[in-house]
């Protein structure tokens, strides 16, 4: 774990989170600005930078813990399609964003594809108890 990764102390526990899912090498919990209600991230509890830098085992692991989170989120949001995008570009350690998808941009910022980067803004951070609701609904799901 690396001391001042933000995914790494929410991992230790010191900072909290939404958590969805969690064994001995996943976490699962939902993002704080979410693009859709739901928007989860799926890390692996070890540090790694890049996606491409995960062992295949693990990656594997990530791939079918995010394709769970999935489903679950399918069915309580109604949703048709989830976009499943990695990254490691806000926070340092590579992520999976699970976001239910309401429209052909949710996952791909139409404002960002047509100004550039510095049109990019993070999504408002719901209130705790919305997101603590739909945690809960996550959990029953995935625990089933």
């Amino acid at each position: 774990m690396a001391e001042n990764c933000l995914f790494c102390r929410i991992v230790k526990g010191e900072i909290p989170c939404h958590k969805i899912y969690e064994d001995e090498e996943i976490l699962a919990f939902l993002d704080i600005h979410p693009i859709r209600p739901g928007h989860a991230l799926v890390i692996p509890k070890d540090h790694h930078v890049w996606f491409e830098e995960i062992p295949e085992p693990l990656g594997a692991r990530v791939f079918a813990v995010s394709q769970a989170v999935g489903r679950s989120l399918k069915e309580i949001t109604g949703v048709e399609r989830v976009g499943m995008v990695f990254t490691g570009i806000h926070v340092p350690h590579a992520h999976a964003h699970l976001v239910p998808m309401l429209h052909q941009h949710d996952v791909s910022s139409e404002i960002y594809l047509r100004e550039g980067p510095e049109a990019f803004h993070l999504p408002p951070q719901p209130p705790a108890e919305e997101l603590a609701g739909i945690a809960e609904k996550l959990r029953a799901k995935l625990i089933g």
